[in-house]
């Protein structure tokens, strides 16, 4: 197996570690990667909710 087989690490980040160590390069990146997953989250509640709302909508008629 070559190296280049291998999976690839994601990056840690650890909610409430210290930054003082963290170029402001690599904390813009955990806030772009942080905002893209709040969207992601937010998207998914939305749709959450609209399944839920149909199906009380359904149920009452």
């Amino acid at each position: 197996m070559d190296i280049d087989d291998l999976p690839s690490k994601k990056p840690v980040m650890v909610i409430g570690e210290n930054l003082e160590a963290i170029s402001v390069a690599e904390l813009e990146q955990r806030v772009g990667a942080l905002e893209s997953e709040i969207a992601r989250l937010r998207a998914e509640i939305a749709k959450k909710q609209a399944s839920k709302a149909a199906a009380a909508s359904f149920f009452r008629n």
